[in-house]
C-alpha cells in the first residue's frame, strides 16, 4: 500500500475518534445533575450511627450526611426532609445535613419498659433539578449505659438443708430462670453474677456456703453443718452485673436463710437424761424392778421399773416426724445367765416381762444391760444398767442377832452420843436386826421400836447396824440404868422382843458435902488417946472412886487429934494428954477419889472445947444419921435396924423417935433400940421417912440424938391405867402410809420399870404401830374398797420382870379418797352388728364400776376416728349406730369389716385415769347373693369298674359376695334327700366341686345316674343353689386299654431339636379309634403327643439346668367320647411316663465379673495369692469343672509377671515388683470348662503395684480372727462407699492383724484389729491416693458401722481410719534428724565446698576447648563448593565431630524419626508403667489452644513443633505434620514420626554397637522440648500448648575432638547445659553431595547431602555413659530432638537440587552472628523440665 493511503487511513480514524470524545465528554457535562442527592461517600445509602442511652438533648447523631447537592439558598440543587420520625426523636438541619437527638423533656431510654434501643428514619433528598427523590436511611444504634442495679426478686430466699449433707453439694438453685437477681441493663451491664458477701457479724455462715457458679448462683456446702450446734445461717448473697470496669459495677444483696434439718446423726438416749457438764452425753442411766419371789407373771407382768425404761433419739427434729426412726429395745448382757428364762424385754415398747416365777434361793437379783438402738440401724446405741431385785416371800419374822444387849453411857455424854458397847466407851454398840427373807449383807428394812424411854434414846432408822442415840442428858444419880426392848418388824412380821440395858457410867458431878457448916464438940481431959471425939460424914452421890470420900485435917489440930481418911473419924492423937481450957478450930476437907483434874473438895470447922472430967456424959449413937431401904412390900414387925447407943457410965439408955413418924408406921424399941415396922408401907403414898430418934440415959444432958433416913422402895403392885378421855372412835385416810391415827395414854404410879408403861397393838400389828409414847400410825397402806372400819386393842404394860398389863379397843374408820378408776366389766368387748343396720341401732352396753364411794361413771368414746361411726351414752353406756354401713361398700374400698376401737369410763370430778376397754364392731355380711352354677346340667361319663375317687365331672358354682368373706365361700354337697341312691355311689368334693366316686363301681353299663348337686355359702343366713349332674356308665368296649401302666423311655439329650421323638405309648380298644392326650406333668408344655399313634416329642427345648426329668399321666380315651367333649377316666385307660433329661455342655462359663482389679505390693514375695478368679458354670459334672489360664504379653526376659493355678483360678505373684509402684498389669484370663476340653469364656484382669504410700488401715475393736471370718462383707461394704465417689473402683485387702499402737507402733492389741487396705481406680487402673480413701471413707464412718454391725455383732465399729505404720514411721523420722545425721550432712557440705573449685576449672578449660571445636567446624563448612578441605581437617562436618558413618546418606534415603524406642512389655500402654508420670512439670498441664488436657496416666512425650506462617502446628489426617522451611518458596516439607521396634539396643559403649546402631540418633522419647510449646503423645497426637513459637530456636554442640569416637569429654550432663550455647547459621549455602556420590561423600571437599522430604531415624535408646556411646559421632548434639529439629528446619534457598539450605553449627562461646534469629535466647529455671526416669541421669532439659 502506498504511503498515501496509510495517511488518509490514520487521518480519518483520528477524526472518528476525536468526535466520540467530544459527544462523551457533552454527555458527561449533561449528566452532573443527577448525582445530586447522592451520596458523595462510597457504600449503600444508609447511615448507621450509636449513641448512648440518656444522651442530653441536641447530641449530634450524624455531623454531615455527605449527600451531594446544596440545600440552602441561594442556588439551591436539593430538599432534604425526614420521613418516618417516630417521636420526633431525631431533628434534621438541612443546609448542614446534620442530624440532632430531640430528647427534650423526656430521656433516651433503652432498658424497659420503653425498649428503646433503635430509632431508624428516612432522610429524603429531593433533587430540584430533575426532580428525583433519594431516600437515605438513618440508623441510630443506642447502646446501653449501665444505669440500673441488679434487682433481686425476693427479699429473702429460704432454703432447709439436712445436716447430712455432704460437703460440695449444690443446696440452694432458686436464683434459677427469673427467680433470681436481674438487671435490665444489656450486654454485660445486665448479666449477673453471684457471690457471698462477707458479714462481719457473722464469720461462720460466711465460711460455710460458697457459689458453686457464679453465673448460675447455685450454692454449695462448704463446710459440715451440726444442727446440735447451729440451726440457721443468714447468708447475704451479692448480686453483680457484668459490667466492662470493675468500678463501674452494680451491685445488689438478698438474704438466703438457711435453715439446718435435724439429720440421724445421733444415736438414741436413755431417760431420765441428766447431761455431763453440760455435754451431750449422760449419765449412766440404772433402772430398778422389784419382784417378789415366785410371783406369777399373770399377777406382775408388766413389770414395774422404776424409772420407766424409756429412750428417745437424740435427733428429736428430724423432719417429716415420719421418718423419725424408732427405737428398738433389746437386753445385751446379765448375770446370771440364765435370765433369757425368766426376763423379756419387748423390742419396740419397752415393756419388761417376767416369764416364770422366781426363787430367790436360787438367784436373788439380776444385773442386766440394756441397749436402746433406732430401728433403721444407727451405728450409735445406747446402755443403761437394769437391776432386779428378788424379794423374798416374807415368809419369816426378822429377828435380832442377840438376845440382849448391853449398852454403857457416860451420864455426862452431850445429847446425840452414840451409845458404846463396853465400859470403855470405845466401840458402838450395834443392834443388827435379821430377816431371813433378805441377804445377810443387805439392810433387811425393818422397823424397829423402842418401847421404852424413847424420850431418851432413839435408834438410827436404817441400815444393816442401827445405832441407839442419846436424845436428852442423863444423871446417873437420879437412874443408874434403864432397860427396856426392842421389837423388830418387817411390816408383816414382828420378832420377839429383846431386852436392852443401858448402864449409865458415873462422872464425877458431885462434890463431897458434910452435914453442917461447923461442928462443936467437947471433949474432956481424961479421954484416952484413939477415943472418938466426933464422927463427920461427908456424902458424895457418885459412884466408885468417884464417890469415895477422903478427909483430911488441913490445920487446928496442932497435933493433939487425928482423923482417919475413910471413915472420918475424929481421935485423940496417940500420946497427948488433953489441957484443960484449951480450944481447937480444926480445918478438916473431904474430898473424893477422882483425877486430880477432876477431883472435887469441900470443908468444915470442927470447934472443940477442952472440958475437966465429969460424969454426965450422954449416950452416943455410933452413927449420927442413918440411912435405909426397905421394901413397900415388907411385913409388919420386921426389924429394920439396931440403933443401940453406948454411955460411958453404963448408965441404961431410954429411945424413942421424936419425930418423922407421925401415923406411927415405926416402932422403936425404948430399951434394946430396935427399929420395927409397925403398919404397911405404901411407896405410892409416902416414899421417904426421916426419924429423929434420941437416946437419954436420964441425966440432964445426957441426951444425943442422930437421923435416920428410910426410902421406901417400889414393888410392882400397881396395873397401867388408860386416860379414857382421850377420843377412842378414830378416823384415818386411805391409801396413806405411815399417818397418824391417834393417840393413847396410860400411866403407872409404881416406880422405875415398874411404873414404866409400853405400848402395843395386840390384833392388827401389821397394819399400825404405836410408838412409846402412844401415838398410832398406819404400818401399811390402807384400802377402804377392801375394808372400811377397824377395831383396834391396844394393851399397855409396865416394864416389871412380871409385868402387869390393861387392854384398851379403839373403833377405827378408813375414810375414802379418789383412788380407782372405774373398771369395765370386761376388758374387751366384742359385738356382731349385721350389715345395713339403722342408725341408732344399739351395738352393745358397756358397764364399769368405780369402787371409791359417792363416785359418778360417765362414758365415752375414746378413739377419734370411731366417733364418725358410732355414738356412746354417756349415763347409760349404750353405743349405738352413727351410720348404716353396707358391708360389700365396705370390702370395696378397703377399710375391713372390723372395727377395733378404745372407750372410756371418767369419773366424774375424779382425779384417777380413765378406765379403758376394747371394743371391737364387727359388720357381718347379710348375704346379698346366692351361689349360681355355670351350667344348669353337668355330664360325665364312668368307667363300670371305676375306682373309688375318680374324678368324673366338676361342678362350679359363683358367689357375687364380697371375696374373702364367709358368703363368698362357696361349698358342694350332695342332695341326698333328691338323689338318695346316687348319693350313695357318687359324692362330690366339698371345695373343689369333683364330682368322684365314692365307692369302687361295678354297675352295668349304660347306665345313667341322676346326682343333685348343693352350692352353699357360708353367709348368714346361708343361701343355696343347686343343679343336676347325670353320670353315664360308659360301655366297657369304648374304655382303651393301655399296655403298660408306667412307661419309661431312654434319657433324651437337653439340645435335641424340637420335635424328636422320646418314645411310644400303645392302647387298644375294640373297634375304637383311640385318642392319647397327656393330661398330667406337662406344665411346661415341653412335650406334645400324637393323638393318633401315641408318640410323644418334645414341643419345647429341653433345659436341664431347669427340669431334669418329668412324669407325665397319659390317658387314651374313645374318639366317640372325644367327640362327645367328655373323658372317661379309668385305672385301665391311664399311665404314667417317665422321662429323662441328659445334660450337655450347652453353656459357657459365666466370669463373676468382666473386669477383676486386684493389686500388689511392691514388696510382694513371688507366688503370693493375689487374686482369685470365679468362673461358673450352670451345667453339672464336668461340664462345670474349670481349668484357668492367663494370656499375659511377652515380656523381654520372656518371665510372665503372674501365674495361675490351673484349676482354683488363683492368681499369683511371679516377679518381684521393687520400685514400680503406680504401675500396672492388664492381661486376660480364659475359663474353660470340662477341665479345659470345653467352651471358653474371657475376662479382663488388672493389676497394679501398690505401696504403703496408697492404703489406709480402718482399726476396730473387735479381734482379727472376727473380721478375717467377715472379709468379704466388709469389703464390700467398703467398696460401695468408695464406688459412691469413684464408680467401679475396687478396694483390696493388703493384711489383717491386730491392733497396731504406741509411739512405734510396736504394741499390739488382739482385742481389736489394723485392716490395711486400698483402692483401684478402674479408669486409671492404679491406686487411689491415701488422701482421697481417707476422705471417700472418714465421712461416712456412722454409715459403714451401721453396716458392720449384722457382721461383727452389736457394738462393733470403726474406731479410727489411720496411715499404715510406716508411713507414720517415716513422717515422724523425717522430722526429726539425729546427731549422727547431722555430722553426715555437715562433712558432705565440706566435701562439696571442696571440690567446686576443681569443678570450676574443669569447665573452665571444656569451654576453651569447645570453642576450638566449633571454629574448626565453621571453617569446614564455609569452604566453597568443589575446594578440598584443608589438610588436617575432617572431611565434614560429622567427621569432625568424630563419626565418618555418615557419610553416603543421600537424598532418596529416609530414617525413621522415632517417638518411642521401649518395649511395650517395658514401658507400654499395656504394662501401664508410666515412670515418669509423678515428674511432669506444671507446663505439662498448660493448654490453651482448644487441645483437652492429657488424661491421668497419659504418656504424652514431648517433641518439637512444625509451624506455619501465623504459627500454628501443621499436621495432616495422615499422621504428617510440616516444617516451616520447605525446599521451595511457598512449600513445607512433609516429616512424619514412624515408630521402628526392630533396630533397638541397649549398648552402653561405642566399641559393642554395631554399624546401624551408631548411625542413630540418641532417642527422642524424652521429655525435650525446644519451644516448650508441643507435646507429642505416644499414639502421634500433637498437643500445643501456651509457649509462643520459637521456628529457628536449635542450638547444637560441637565437639572439641572431632576425630575421637566413643573419648569425648564432652559428657551428656555437660551438654544439656550446653543447649543455650548452640546457636543456627545461615552464613551460606554450601554444597551437599547426592546419594550416587561417593561412599565417603568427602571427597570432592562437599558436605552430606540430605534431601527432602526426609524421615530421620533417631532408633538408639539412650543409656549411662558418654553420649557418644550412643550415637556415634553426634555425641556433642544433645538430645535427638534437637537433632531432629536441626535436619529438618534448614532455609529453603540455595542452589542445591533440593532447594534446601544447610544447617551449620556455631557453638563459639564469644561470637554473635548478625543474621542469629532474634528469637534465640535462653530460658528461665522455671521453664525447665525434669525428664525424669526416662534418663538415668535425671538431667533438667532447658525448654528453648
Amino acid at each position: 500500500m502506498r504511503p498515501g493511503c496509510w495517511r488518509s487511513t490514520w487521518l480519518g480514524t483520528g477524526m472518528a475518534i476525536l468526535t466520540l470524545l467530544t459527544s462523551s465528554w457533552g454527555q458527561a457535562t449533561e449528566d452532573w445533575q443527577y448525582e445530586e442527592c447522592k451520596l458523595s461517600r462510597s457504600g449503600p445509602p444508609a447511615t448507621i450511627v450509636t449513641i448512648d442511652e440518656e444522651s442530653p438533648n441536641g447530641t449530634v447523631l450524624v455531623e454531615n450526611m455527605q449527600i451531594n447537592g446544596r440545600a440552602e439558598d441561594p442556588d439551591r440543587t436539593i430538599s432534604l426532609t425526614l420521613l418516618n420520625n417516630y417521636d420526633h426523636w431525631v431533628i434534621l438541619e438541612p443546609n448542614k445535613q446534620r442530624l440532632y437527638l430531640n430528647s427534650t423533656g423526656r430521656i433516651l431510654d433503652r432498658d424497659p419498659p420503653n425498649y428503646i434501643t433503635t430509632i431508624v428514619v428516612q432522610v429524603q433528598c429531593t433533587n430540584e433539578l430533575v426532580g428525583t427523590v433519594i431516600l437515605h436511611e438513618v440508623r441510630v444504634i443506642v447502646r446501653d449505659r449501665n444505669d440500673n442495679t441488679p434487682r433481686f426478686q425476693q427479699p429473702r430466699y429460704y432454703v432447709a438443708v439436712n445436716e447430712l449433707t455432704p460437703v460440695g453439694t449444690t443446696i440452694f438453685t432458686g436464683f434459677a430462670g427469673n427467680n433470681g437477681a436481674t438487671d435490665i441493663d444489656d450486654g454485660p451491664n445486665g448479666q449477673i453474677e453471684y457471690g457471698i458477701q462477707y458479714n462481719p457479724n457473722d464469720p461462720v455462715s460466711n465460711r460455710t456456703v460458697s457459689v458453686a457458679n457464679t453465673l448460675s448462683g447455685n450454692i454449695i456446702l462448704a463446710e459440715r453443718l451440726n444442727y446440735e450446734e447451729r440451726t440457721r445461717y443468714l447468708v447475704i448473697v451479692q448480686a453483680n452485673d457484668r459490667a466492662p470496669y470493675f468500678t463501674s459495677r452494680l451491685t445488689a444483696t438478698a438474704t438466703l436463710t438457711v435453715d439446718v434439718l435435724d439429720g440421724d446423726d445421733l444415736g438414741p438416749m436413755f431417760l431420765p437424761c441428766l447431761l455431763v457438764n453440760n455435754t451431750h452425753d449422760c449419765h449412766p442411766v440404772s433402772y430398778r424392778v422389784l419382784i417378789p419371789e415366785f410371783a406369777e407373771p399373770m399377777k406382775v407382768n408388766p413389770l414395774n421399773v422404776t424409772p420407766a425404761i424409756r429412750a428417745v433419739d437424740m435427733d428429736r427434729n428430724i423432719q417429716p416426724p415420719s421418718d423419725r426412726p424408732g427405737i428398738f429395745y433389746y437386753i445385751l448382757i446379765g448375770q446370771p445367765a440364765a435370765y433369757p428364762e425368766y426376763f423379756s424385754l419387748n423390742k419396740t415398747t419397752a415393756e419388761l416381762r417376767l416369764l416364770k416365777p422366781v426363787s430367790r434361793d436360787l438367784y436373788s437379783m439380776f444385773t442386766l444391760i440394756i441397749k436402746a438402738e433406732q430401728d433403721n440401724g444407727h451405728p450409735l446405741p445406747a446402755y443403761a444398767d437394769l437391776i432386779i431385785e428378788i424379794l423374798d416371800l416374807n415368809n419369816q419374822a426378822p429377828y435380832f442377832q442377840f438376845a440382849a444387849y448391853q449398852g454403857y453411857v457416860s451420864e455426862s455424854a452431850p445429847v446425840g452420843t452414840t451409845i458404846s458397847a463396853s465400859a470403855n466407851l470405845t466401840s458402838p454398840l450395834a443392834i443388827i436386826a435379821l430377816d431371813n427373807d433378805i441377804e445377810e449383807t443387805k439392810d433387811p428394812m425393818v422397823t424397829i421400836t423402842l418401847r421404852d424411854y424413847t424420850a431418851i434414846f432413839a435408834l438410827s432408822p436404817t441400815g444393816l447396824s442401827r445405832y441407839l442415840r442419846l436424845l436428852k442428858p442423863l444423871d446417873r444419880e437420879t437412874q443408874m440404868t434403864y432397860i427396856f426392848t426392842m421389837v423388830s418388824s418387817d411390816g408383816v412380821q414382828m420378832s420377839s422382843p429383846v431386852t436392852v440395858n443401858i448402864l449409865v457410867i458415873d462422872a464425877n458431878d458431885n462434890t463431897p458435902t458434910f452435914g453442917d457448916v461447923s461442928y462443936t464438940v467437947d471433949v474432956f481431959t481424961d479421954m484416952q488417946p484413939g477415943e472418938t471425939v466426933l464422927q463427920l460424914s461427908a456424902s458424895d452421890a457418885d459412884e466408885g472412886l468417884n464417890g469415895l470420900v477422903t478427909y483430911t485435917i488441913l490445920a487446928g489440930a496442932m497435933g493433939d487429934f487425928v482423923i482417919s481418911n475413910r471413915t472420918g473419924r475424929i481421935a485423940v492423937a496417940p500420946g497427948v494428954s488433953l489441957t484443960v481450957g484449951r480450944s481447937y478450930a480444926l480445918t478438916v476437907r473431904a474430898s473424893d477419889n477422882a483425877p486430880e483434874n477432876q477431883r472435887r473438895t469441900s470443908i468444915t470447922t470442927v470447934y472443940i472445947e477442952v472440958l475437966p472430967p465429969n460424969n454426965q456424959s450422954p449416950p452416943r449413937f455410933p452413927l449420927l444419921s442413918y440411912n435405909l431401904e426397905v421394901s413397900e412390900a415388907m411385913r409388919i414387925g420386921a426389924i429394920l435396924l439396931n440403933v443401940q447407943a453406948t454411955d460411958r457410965e453404963n448408965d441404961p439408955i431410954t429411945y424413942r423417935i421424936t419425930s418423922g413418924d407421925s401415923l406411927q408406921v415405926f416402932n422403936l424399941s425404948a430399951r434394946i433400940g430396935l427399929l420395927i415396922l409397925a403398919k404397911p408401907l405404901d411407896r405410892e403414898t409416902t416414899d421417904l421417912y426421916r426419924l429423929i430418934i434420941t437416946a437419954s440415959d436420964g441425966h440432964p444432958g445426957g441426951m444425943s440424938t442422930a437421923t435416920v433416913d428410910i426410902v421406901v422402895t417400889d414393888v410392882n403392885d400397881n396395873d397401867p391405867k388408860f386416860d379414857l378421855n382421850l377420843p377412842r372412835n378414830l378416823t384415818v385416810q386411805e391409801e396413806r402410809a405411815n399417818q397418824f391415827v391417834g393417840q393413847v395414854r396410860a400411866t403407872d404410879p409404881d416406880a422405875g420399870a415398874n411404873g414404866q408403861v409400853r405400848y402395843r397393838v395386840v390384833n392388827l400389828p401389821d397394819l399400825f404401830n404405836i410408838t412409846a409414847n402412844g401415838s398410832i400410825f398406819t404400818a401399811a397402806v390402807l384400802d377402804r374398797e377392801e375394808r372400811s372400819q377397824y377395831d383396834l386393842v391396844v394393851e399397855a404394860w409396865d416394864g416389871a420382870v412380871d409385868p402387869r398389863r390393861t387392854t384398851l379397843t379403839l373403833s377405827l374408820l378408813v375414810t375414802d379418797i379418789d383412788d380407782n378408776s372405774p373398771v369395765f366389766s370386761q376388758t374387751n368387748y366384742t359385738a356382731n352388728v349385721p350389715e345395713n343396720s339403722p342408725v341408732g341401732t344399739v351395738v352393745l352396753r358397756l358397764s364399769a364400776v368405780d369402787a371409791d364411794l359417792f363416785s359418778n361413771v360417765t362414758y365415752r368414746i375414746k378413739t377419734e376416728s370411731a366417733r364418725q361411726l358410732f355414738s356412746m351414752n354417756p349415763l347409760t353406756g349404750e353405743l349405738a349406730m352413727l351410720q348404716t354401713l353396707d358391708f360389700e361398700d365396705l370390702a370395696a374400698m378397703g377399710m375391713g369389716a372390723s372395727y377395733t376401737f378404745q372407750v372410756e369410763a371418767v369419773t366424774v370430778g375424779g382425779v384417777m385415769p380413765p378406765g379403758l376397754a376394747t371394743v371391737t364392731v364387727r359388720i357381718t355380711d347379710m348375704n346379698d347373693f346366692s351361689p349360681v352354677f355355670t351350667k344348669d346340667v353337668y355330664r360325665g361319663l364312668v368307667a363300670p369298674n371305676a375306682v373309688k375317687g375318680t374324678v368324673i365331672t366338676r361342678v362350679l358354682a359363683e358367689d357375687q359376695d364380697p371375696p374373702g368373706t364367709p358368703a363368698s365361700l362357696v361349698r358342694y354337697r350332695v342332695d341326698l334327700e333328691r338323689s338318695p341312691y346316687s348319693g350313695s355311689v357318687f359324692d362330690v368334693e366339698s371345695e373343689s366341686g369333683n364330682v368322684i366316686t365314692r365307692v369302687n363301681l361295678n354297675e352295668d353299663p349304660s347306665v345313667t345316674f341322676q346326682l343333685f348337686v348343693i352350692a352353699y355359702d357360708n353367709g348368714e343366713p346361708v343361701k343355696s343353689n343347686s343343679t343336676l349332674v347325670e353320670i353315664t356308665v360308659l360301655q366297657p368296649s369304648l374304655i382303651p386299654i393301655f399296655t403298660q401302666e408306667e412307661y419309661s423311655f431312654p434319657p433324651v439329650r437337653e439340645l435335641v431339636p424340637v420335635g424328636t421323638a422320646v418314645g411310644t405309648i400303645l392302647a387298644a380298644a375294640l373297634n375304637q379309634n383311640i385318642s392319647y392326650s397327656i393330661v398330667g406333668g406337662n406344665e411346661r408344655g415341653d412335650f406334645r403327643v400324637n393323638n393318633q399313634s401315641g408318640v410323644i416329642g418334645t414341643a419345647k427345648p429341653l433345659d436341664y439346668e431347669s427340669v431334669t426329668s418329668y412324669v407325665l399321666r397319659v390317658q387314651a380315651d374313645s374318639l366317640f367320647v372325644i367327640q362327645s367333649s367328655l373323658r372317661v377316666p379309668s385305672k385301665s385307660n391311664t399311665a404314667k411316663v417317665f422321662i429323662f433329661v441328659e445334660d450337655e455342655n450347652d453353656h459357657p462359663p459365666v466370669f463373676s465379673r468382666k473386669l477383676y482389679i486386684g493389686g500388689v505390693s511392691e514388696d510382694t514375695k513371688t507366688f503370693t495369692s493375689v487374686l482369685k478368679i470365679v468362673a461358673t458354670d450352670v451345667d453339672t459334672g464336668n461340664y462345670s469343672a474349670m481349668a484357668y489360664r492367663l494370656i499375659i504379653p511377652p515380656a523381654a526376659d520372656g518371665q510372665d509377671s503372674f501365674v495361675i493355678e490351673k484349676y482354683s483360678g488363683v492368681i499369683k505373684s511371679a516377679i518381684m515388683y521393687r520400685n514400680m509402684r503406680r504401675s500396672y498389669f492388664k492381661f486376660e484370663v480364659i475359663a474353660t470348662d470340662n477341665y479345659g476340653l470345653g467352651l471358653s469364656s474371657r475376662a479382663d484382669v488388672v493389676v497394679s503395684v501398690v505401696n504403703a504410700l496408697d492404703m489406709q488401715v480402718v482399726v476396730s475393736n473387735v479381734p482379727p480372727n472376727l473380721v478375717e471370718e467377715n472379709k468379704e462383707q466388709l469389703i464390700a461394704i467398703l467398696e460401695r462407699y468408695v464406688q459412691d465417689q469413684i464408680p467401679g473402683a475396687k478396694v483390696i485387702v493388703d493384711s489383717i492383724g491386730p491392733r497396731r499402737h504406741g509411739d512405734g507402733f510396736e504394741l499390739e492389741d488382739y482385742s481389736k484389729s489394723d485392716l490395711q487396705v486400698y483402692a483401684i481406680d478402674p479408669v486409671t487402673n492404679r491406686a487411689i491416693s491415701r488422701q482421697e480413701l481417707f476422705k471417700f471413707l472418714d465421712g461416712k464412718v456412722l454409715d459403714i458401722n451401721k453396716e458392720f454391725q449384722p457382721h461383727l455383732g452389736d457394738g462393733a465399729r470403726i474406731l479410727e481410719i489411720r496411715s499404715p505404720d510406716i508411713v507414720a514411721s517415716v513422717k515422724k523420722a523425717a522430722q526429726a534428724v539425729g546427731y549422727t545425721e547431722g555430722a553426715l550432712l555437715a562433712l558432705a557440705i565440706i566435701i562439696i565446698l571442696c571440690c567446686i573449685p576443681a569443678i570450676l576449672i574443669v569447665m573452665v578449660t571444656y569451654k576453651q576447648r569447645q570453642a576450638e571445636c566449633a571454629k574448626t567446624a565453621r571453617i569446614q563448612m564455609a569452604l566453597p563448593p568443589g575446594k578440598a578441605a584443608p589438610a588436617g581437617a575432617p572431611a565434614n562436618l560429622y567427621e569432625e565431630l568424630g563419626d565418618n558413618s555418615m557419610r553416603g546418606f543421600g537424598r532418596q534415603q529416609q530414617q525413621l524419626l522415632r517417638p518411642s524406642l521401649l518395649r511395650p512389655e517395658e514401658l507400654s500402654m499395656e504394662s501401664g508403667i508410666d515412670p515418669g508420670q509423678e515428674y511432669y512439670g506444671q507446663d505439662y498441664y498448660n493448654y490453651d489452644q482448644g487441645n483437652d488436657p492429657p488424661q491421668y496416666g497419659s504418656r504424652r512425650k514431648l517433641i518439637s513443633p512444625m509451624y506455619d506462617e501465623y504459627g500454628e502446628v501443621i499436621m495432616e489426617d495422615d499422621g504428617y505434620y510440616y516444617s516451616p522451611y520447605g525446599s521451595e518458596p511457598g512449600r513445607k516439607k512433609r516429616v512424619k514420626l514412624v515408630v521402628d521396634r526392630e533396630c533397638e539396643s541397649s549398648s552402653t559403649g561405642e566399641e559393642g554397637a554395631t554399624e546401624p546402631q551408631r548411625t542413630r540418633l540418641p532417642n527422642v522419647n524424652s521429655h525435650s522440648n525446644i519451644n516448650g510449646n508441643v507435646y507429642l503423645s505416644q499414639n502421634g497426637t500433637i498437643v500445643p500448648t501456651r509457649r509462643s513459637p520459637y521456628p529457628n530456636n536449635l542450638k547444637v554442640g560441637g565437639s572439641p575432638y572431632p576425630n575421637k569416637v566413643g573419648g569425648s569429654p564432652c559428657r551428656l550432663g555437660k551438654q544439656f547445659k550446653k543447649l543455650d550455647k548452640l546457636a543456627v547459621t545461615q552464613e551460606e549455602s554450601l554444597p551437599i553431595n547426592s546419594v550416587g556420590g561417593t561412599e565417603n561423600g568427602t571427597e570432592n571437599g562437599t558436605g552430606i547431602s540430605v534431601d527432602g522430604p526426609v524421615d530421620i531415624n533417631l532408633n538408639t535408646r539412650p543409656s549411662f555413659g558418654t553420649f557418644g556411646s550412643s550415637f556415634t559421632g553426634l555425641n556433642t548434639f544433645g538430645t535427638k530432638v534437637h537433632i531432629a529439629k536441626a535436619l529438618i528446619d534448614r532455609n529453603s534457598t540455595g542452589h542445591l537440587a533440593s532447594d534446601e539450605k544447610e544447617t551449620t553449627v556455631d557453638n563459639h562461646k564469644g561470637r554473635q552472628e548478625t543474621n542469629e534469629p532474634h528469637s534465640d535466647h535462653t530460658m528461665s529455671d522455671e521453664e525447665e523440665l525434669w525428664m525424669g526416669p526416662w534418663n538415668s541421669l535425671h538431667i533438667p532439659m532447658t525448654k528453648l
